[in-house]
C-alpha cells in the first residue's frame, strides 16, 4: 500500500511546538493541495488493486478464526450433494449397459427424460412462471391495436368472436416466425357478421324515399290486386266447406233416426226423401274407408272359398259391393236403391221363399229396435243347415256371450266368431231349426247400443 510522507505524521508534532517563524499559507492554496494528494491516493490504490489478485479482505485478527472453521468443516462428514449422486447413479448405469451391450437408442431417450425430470423438479416451477410472464407482456406489447379493437365491437357475438375467432396478431419487432392460423368455417361466418356489424353501425340511417338501388324487384313491386276470379274461388271453397258440414250435420241426424226406430219408419224416410239416403250412404263411406279392413272384404274372401252354386242374400246391400265382389247369386235388399240389382224392401218381410237361400249376410245393416225380426226372417229363408254371416261395429256389444245366447234361441248354431279386429266383429251361425222361443219372448241380449257420431 502506498504509504504517506514522514512529514504528514510530523505535522501535528510541529505543531505544537510553538510559533514558526514561516509565513502562513494561505487557506485557498493547502485545500487545493489536499484534493490533489486525495486524487492521487485513489489512482494509486486503484492501480493496485487491478495489478494484484483478489483476495478477501480480512480483519488484522481473522485469520485464527478462518483456521478454526476451516478445520471444523473438514472433520463434519461431508453431505452428497445432489449433482454428485445424479453423476454416479450415471456411471453405474453407462457401466451396465457397457456389460450387456452398446447402448442403444431407447436407453438415451430414457436418461435424457430423466435428465429433463430432474431439472424440472429443481428449477421448472421458476421457469414456467418466468416464460408465462415474458408471454403475456409480450401479447400486452404487441397487440394494442387488437384490443382497440375488440372493444369497438358490441354484442354478445362480438366478445365471443373476439376471445375465439382472431389470433393475436405477431408484432414486427417479434422474429418468431408463426404460421398462419387457419379458421373453421363457423369461425369465418362469425367473423364477416361481425364485420357487417360493425360497418352498419357507423353508417348513417337512410329515409325510406332514398332506398338503395340493389334492392330486390320483388319487395318494390306492389302486390297485385284481387281479381273478381280469386272472389269467386274463395266463395266457392266457403260454400263447399259449408255444405259439407251441412251434409255431415244431416249424416248424423238420419243415423240417429235408423238406430232408434223401426225399419218400417226408416222406409217411409227415404221413400218420402230419395236424396237422403244418397247422403247417408255418402256419409258411411267416408266413416268407413278410415278402418284398415273393410267387413264386406272380409266376407267376400270367405264365400269365395266355397263353392259358387250357393246362393246369398244380403240384408242391407248398399252399393252392392259383395254382389260385385264373388261370383255367386246374390239377392240384395236395403231400404232404398243405389244400384239396379237392388231390391228396395223393409228387410223385416224379404219377398223370398221359405229355405230358398244357402248363406245370409248382414254387414253392418242390424240398424233399428227390431233386430230380431231381421234374424227370424233370415231363418225363414234359410235352408236347414244353411249359414249366418254377421258383421256389426264392436262398440255395440255390451255382452258378446248374451248376444250370442239370444241368437241361439232363434234356431242357430255358433260356428266361429272373430273378436280380434279393433273396429268391428265377425260371426258364423249355422241354422239348426225354427226358433225356439215364442215371438212375446224377451231377448235381451239382442239389444244393441246405437252406433252415434260424434261432432268433429
Amino acid at each position: 500500500m502506498f504509504e504517506e510522507p514522514e512529514w504528514a505524521d510530523e505535522a501535528p508534532a510541529a505543531a505544537d511546538l510553538g510559533p514558526v517563524s514561516s509565513r502562513p499559507r494561505p487557506a485557498a492554496a493547502s485545500k487545493i493541495k489536499d484534493s490533489k494528494r486525495r486524487q492521487l491516493l485513489a489512482t494509486l490504490r486503484v492501480l493496485e488493486a487491478a495489478s494484484l489478485p483478489q483476495q478477501p479482505l480480512s480483519l488484522p485478527g481473522s485469520d485464527s478464526e478462518e483456521e478454526e472453521v476451516v478445520e471444523r468443516k473438514k472433520k463434519r462428514p461431508k453431505k452428497p450433494s445432489f449433482a454428485s449422486v445424479s453423476t454416479e447413479v450415471e456411471e453405474k448405469r453407462k457401466k451396465k449397459h457397457q456389460k450387456q451391450g452398446p447402448p442403444g437408442s431407447d436407453s438415451e431417450e430414457k436418461e435424457v427424460e430423466r435428465k429433463k425430470c430432474c431439472r424440472g423438479a429443481l428449477g421448472g416451477d421458476s421457469a414456467e412462471k418466468q416464460k408465462r410472464k415474458r408471454k403475456c407482456q409480450t401479447q400486452s406489447s404487441s397487440n394494442p391495436a387488437q384490443h382497440l379493437d375488440n372493444g369497438d365491437q358490441t354484442g354478445p357475438n362480438a366478445w365471443k368472436s373476439s376471445g375465439t375467432n382472431d389470433p393475436p396478431k405477431p408484432s414486427p419487432g417479434t422474429t418468431s416466425p408463426k404460421p398462419p392460423q387457419t379458421l373453421s368455417r363457423k369461425q369465418w361466418r362469425n367473423r364477416q357478421k361481425n364485420k357487417r356489424r360493425h360497418k352498419n353501425k357507423f353508417r348513417p340511417p337512410q329515409p325510406p324515399d332514398q332506398a338503395p338501388a340493389t334492392a330486390p324487384t320483388e319487395e318494390t313491386e306492389v302486390p297485385p290486386t284481387p281479381s273478381p276470379d280469386s272472389h269467386e274461388a274463395r266463395a266457392g271453397a266457403l260454400r263447399a266447406r259449408m255444405a259439407q258440414r251441412l251434409d255431415g250435420a244431416r249424416f248424423r241426424y238420419l243415423n240417429e233416426q235408423l238406430y232408434s226406430g223401426p225399419s218400417s219408419a226408416a222406409q217411409r224416410l227415404f221413400q218420402e226423401d230419395p236424396e237422403a239416403f244418397v247422403l247417408y250412404h255418402r256419409g258411411f263411406q267416408s266413416q268407413i274407408k278410415k278402418w284398415p279392413l273393410q267387413p264386406v272384404d272380409r266376407i267376400a274372401k270367405d264365400l269365395r272359398q266355397r263353392p259358387a252354386s250357393l246362393v246369398v242374400a244380403d240384408f242391407g246391400c248398399g252399393d252392392c259391393r259383395l254382389a260385385s265382389s264373388i261370383r255367386n247369386t246374390v239377392h240384395c235388399f236395403d231400404l232404398a236403391s243405389l244400384d239396379p240389382r237392388v231390391t228396395v224392401c223393409d228387410m223385416a218381410q224379404v219377398p223370398l221363399e221359405d229355405e230358398s237361400v244357402d248363406v245370409a249376410v248382414f254387414c253392418l245393416s242390424l240398424m233399428g229396435t227390431n233386430i230380431r225380426d231381421f234374424l227370424e226372417e233370415a231363418n225363414r229363408v234359410l235352408k236347414p243347415g244353411g249359414l249366418l254371416k254377421v258383421a256389426e261395429v264392436s262398440s255395440r256389444f255390451e255382452d258378446v256371450r248374451t248376444f250370442l245366447g239370444a241368437v241361439t234361441k232363434l234356431g242357430f248354431k255358433v260356428i266361429s266368431k272373430d273378436l280380434t279386429n279393433s273396429h268391428f266383429f265377425l260371426f258364423d251361425f249355422q241354422k239348426t231349426g225354427p226358433p225356439r222361443v215364442g215371438p212375446r219372448a224377451q231377448l235381451s241380449g239382442l239389444k244393441l247400443q246405437p252406433c252415434l257420431y260424434k261432432r268433429r
